[in-house]
């Protein structure tokens, strides 16, 4: 697929196609995210960094199960 930079207003912005929007699964006034990788990029409707932070989460959670179910009560 290719797309065209273009003026929009007073920024520079790009328009995506409707089949683009639908294969990310992404409507208007969501948030996109630009990751930099080796030969491009990658466009996600997902923040990698909180991705990152949730798995990180997972773990302290799976490792202090006990601890955490006794702090609940």
């Amino acid at each position: 697929m290719k797309l065209e930079v273009k003026k929009i207003g007073n920024s520079t912005g790009l328009i995506l196609p409707r089949e683009l929007l639908s294969e990310l699964n992404v409507k208007q006034g969501q948030w996109l995210y630009v990751t930099s990788m080796p030969g491009g990029v990658r466009l996600t409707p997902y923040d990698p960094d909180f991705e990152r932070a949730m798995t990180v989460v997972d773990d302290i959670m799976d490792e202090y199960r006990d601890t955490l179910k006794a702090l609940a009560k």
